[in-house]
């Protein structure tokens, strides 16, 4: 169905979305690692309006954007599927995606206001659990589904650390347990090493307001 590549970085938890997806559904890809202190050509010439990765080619067409592209991947490729076939239920994955999604930034916020931010993400995550996670193992039950590659990024916030097991338990114990599936777990970036290279790049790059 033509060749399937993807441009990312090993840092970004947005590029980790898509292998994630396309490891879980068994399609073969090609990847091409991306710096994103010197942007290739090819980022610039296929994502010209975000100039960021990840970006996905089928057939040497580009795709930008995670979810709109694990939303590709799962037209094309419907089989281990990533949505739920009732149309209801997937409509309610996405509004909880969508939730997720536009509160989610405020996790990463630093320096003033970080701390109405935490409290804000605080209870983003608790609204979650109770109403999208309840007493499953994922959120799609006995099996990963989008939402749970969407809230995947909880690695990147230090993992358990962020879902602390005596203020959102059940978050906590399905954090540990999606980091266990084998698909996962084989293809995750060490949180010392990531957040040395992250702190190297502060360092050189120049200030901004």
């Amino acid at each position: 169905m033509g060749e399937v590549k993807l441009v990312g970085t090993w840092v970004s938890p947005y590029t980790y979305r898509v292998k994630w997806a396309l490891k879980l559904k068994g399609i073969s890809f090609d990847y091409i690692e991306e710096d994103l202190c010197n942007k290739s050509a090819l980022l610039l010439q296929y994502n010209p309006i975000h100039k960021k990765v990840p970006v996905f080619f089928h057939g040497g067409k580009p795709i930008c954007e995670s979810i709109v592209i694990i939303e590709y991947i799962e037209e094309i490729w419907p089989h281990n599927p990533l949505l739920p076939t009732d149309p209801y239920e997937r409509a309610m994955l996405r509004f909880w995606i969508k939730y997720a999604e536009a509160k989610g930034p405020s996790m990463w916020m630093v320096g003033e206001g970080q701390h109405k931010a935490e409290q804000d993400s605080l209870e983003m995550l608790k609204i979650i659990e109770e109403k999208a996670l309840g007493d499953q193992k994922f959120f799609g039950g006995d099996n990963i589904n989008m939402l749970d590659i969407v809230l995947g990024l909880g690695h990147w916030l230090e993992g358990e650390k962020l879902l602390e097991a005596h203020k959102l338990h059940r978050l906590h114990v399905w954090l540990k347990n999606f980091k266990q599936v084998p698909v996962i777990k084989e293809d995750l970036p060490d949180l010392d090493a990531m957040l040395a290279y992250l702190r190297c790049q502060r360092e050189m790059s120049p200030a901004t307001h």
